[in-house]
């Protein structure tokens, strides 16, 4: 059995990730293995999000903000995974970028890596940062990153792709120590959208919601909304009302508050008599791959809020499953490497040995 690693988690959020990287759950009927991953250190400053993740987790995370939290009380590690905040970078945003605070919060991530060295860590963040100020706000952060000691790898991964019922795009940046000698290889799409090249076909929106009409009439939008949705021009693309048979759009953390004039993934539950509603804090859970035994502390509110901020469960879990297995073969690569010994014979001869050769130069 391999022993598990030591994996740190900072911006942790509710735990999707956390998830993606434990693994041991099941989502769809389709088991998701465990990994040889162990959580010894959490951090968020969202009060809701941390109650979420002790009922849960059970394990210690700590309520503050990063840059208040001394280096040195963070364990040493194996593992680190920072869902550092996209706000600053997101399209649903202002696009501050740099301007705003949360996006100079990579420097925390760059401290911690400089100072424990783990082995390995794992960002993500939207894909909108691929596109700020042209690319130079990307690569700004991937230098810093570099400057820790890690070569990178990133890529914008579509969670449809990975069996997720949901088109979300989001940008993952990998760095293995660079005295591993690996620059990570992303794992390849299981899914496709008409499944006509060998994969499977995505995962639909109708495969995660029981009932269109729910029992809460409190989902439902009010005859007013639907007549405001009548008078907007369809030409910015309101009421966007979802196909069952396709992965839902983005679910993002405002759902408590989705209008029927926005973008906002809704369901048109009635087209006859002009019925729709918002989806239910569990469908949203569903849509973003948590299983339906996790809980979320807190309202209808912090739970949209949380389950829209969270990464994918699914989606980490096959960055994970990647991510583990390369480790593996680099730490195993440098184990047969490092035990090299070379000796000078009597003859003058250079014996080059180690666990699997015996070389003599003369």
């Amino acid at each position: 059995m391999k022993k598990n690693k030591k994996v740190v988690s900072l911006f942790t959020g509710c735990g999707g990730s956390d998830l993606g990287i434990i693994g041991g759950f099941t989502f769809l009927n389709k088991k998701y293995s465990k990994h040889p991953a162990k959580i010894i250190f959490a951090n968020d400053n969202d009060k809701p999000a941390v109650d979420t993740y002790k009922l849960n987790f059970g394990n210690e995370i700590v309520l503050d903000d990063i840059n208040k939290i001394e280096t040195s009380t963070i364990p040493a590690h194996d593992m680190l995974i920072a869902g550092f905040p996209c706000q600053p970078f997101s399209i649903v945003g202002m696009r501050k970028g740099f301007y705003d605070y949360r996006g100079l919060l990579f420097h925390e991530i760059t401290r911690v890596l400089k100072a424990h060295q783990p082995s390995v860590f794992i960002a993500e963040n939207v894909k909108g940062l691929t596109h700020m100020d042209k690319g130079n706000a990307l690569e700004i952060i991937l230098d810093e990153f570099n400057s820790a000691g890690y070569t990178i790898n990133h890529k914008v991964l579509h969670a449809a792709d990975y069996g997720v019922p949901q088109k979300r795009e989001r940008l993952f940046i990998v760095g293995f120590r660079n005295d591993l000698n690996k620059k990570f290889k992303f794992p390849d799409p299981i899914h496709s959208e008409d499944g006509n090249d060998g994969k499977k076909k995505w995962v639909s929106l109708g495969s995660v919601i029981d009932a269109l009409i729910p029992e809460d009439p409190k989902y439902y939008f009010s005859k007013r909304a639907v007549d405001g949705l009548k008078k907007s021009n369809k030409a910015f693309n309101k009421g966007r009302a979802q196909d069952l048979n396709k992965p839902s759009n983005t679910v993002g953390s405002h759902l408590a508050k989705v209008s029927l004039n926005g973008t906002d993934p809704v369901l048109l539950v009635d087209k006859d008599n002009e019925l729709y509603r918002r989806f239910t804090p569990r469908e949203a859970a569903r849509i973003q791959s948590f299983p339906d035994d996790f809980k979320f502390a807190g309202s209808d509110l912090h739970a949209y809020r949380q389950i829209g901020n969270a990464v994918p469960p699914v989606l980490m879990w096959h960055v994970a499953n990647a991510v583990f297995a390369q480790l593996e073969e680099s730490l195993t690569e440098k184990t047969s490497n490092s035990d090299t010994k070379i000796n000078v014979s009597s003859n003058n001869e250079i014996i080059f040995q180690n666990s699997y050769l015996k070389v003599r130069v003369k």
